[in-house]
């Protein structure tokens, strides 16, 4: 009997990593809102995860204004139900950390930490990098996130625990385990054009448009680098 049971458990879980798969390939293929009602569907932690990262996706790239705010907060809410279900699946505090993180941006600042939603951001981004220490996404967004507190003042970088020396050795080691991101370029590029190195971030974005591009998002985030390298020049 015991047998059977391990027999049927381990049918179970390749069928549920097979299912999240499809959702997977619907994301990268740029089906967002799909990939955001088939992984609710499913219900397993990877599945959620994914559903967040479709919904994100989505107000990030597809939504109209108005729309984008309620999106993130769908991501938010799968990426909870993710965590509920395996607190242990680093996935799922990346994405709810990336919802946000996107949140916050449209919340305004003073709303965002009246929520308190920078320690959770940060948390969350801490949690992911205990649970996956190689976690290239989760180390850009970290350094993201110390640089636009920075950005918003001594003020508040100090009461946030915000601290801009970290911002490039987080940038400069995801761009190191993951050479061909994109999105990594993009948002390096970002923060050196701020600080004033134009020729670096320049290099940056020039490199993002030389990757192949294999997901849609890649697409839409080499599209942001052309316009970035635009203001460049």
């Amino acid at each position: 009997m015991k047998r059977w049971t391990l027999i049927l458990a381990s049918a179970l879980l390749t069928l549920a990593l097979a299912q999240a798969s499809q959702v997977a390939a619907l994301v990268d293929a740029g089906h967002f809102q799909e990939a955001y009602e088939m992984g609710l569907r499913l219900g397993t932690p990877e599945a959620l995860a994914l559903a967040a990262k479709g919904a994100s996706f989505y107000a990030l790239y597809e939504a109209k204004p108005e729309e984008k705010r309620a999106w993130f907060e769908k991501a938010e809410k799968a990426a909870s139900q993710a965590i509920a279900k395996d607190p242990g699946y680093p996935e799922g505090y990346f994405e709810r950390a990336r919802a946000l993180g996107r949140l916050s941006q449209y919340k305004g600042i003073l709303e965002a930490l009246s929520e308190g939603l920078a320690p959770r951001i940060r948390n969350d981004l801490e949690r992911t990098l205990k649970l996956k220490p190689d976690h290239a996404g989760a180390m850009v967004a970290l350094a993201l996130w110390h640089f636009e507190l920075v950005q918003k003042g001594w003020l508040v970088a100090a009461t946030q625990g915000a601290d801009g020396g970290k911002v490039e050795p987080l940038m400069k080691k995801a761009i190191e385990l993951e050479p061909d991101g994109i999105i990594h370029r993009v948002e390096y590029a970002k923060v050196l054009a701020a600080w004033g190195k134009k020729e670096e971030a320049r290099k940056q974005l020039e490199i993002a448009l030389s990757l192949p591009a294999r997901t849609a998002a890649d697409r839409y985030d080499q599209e942001r680098a052309r316009q970035d390298l635009a203001k460049l020049k």
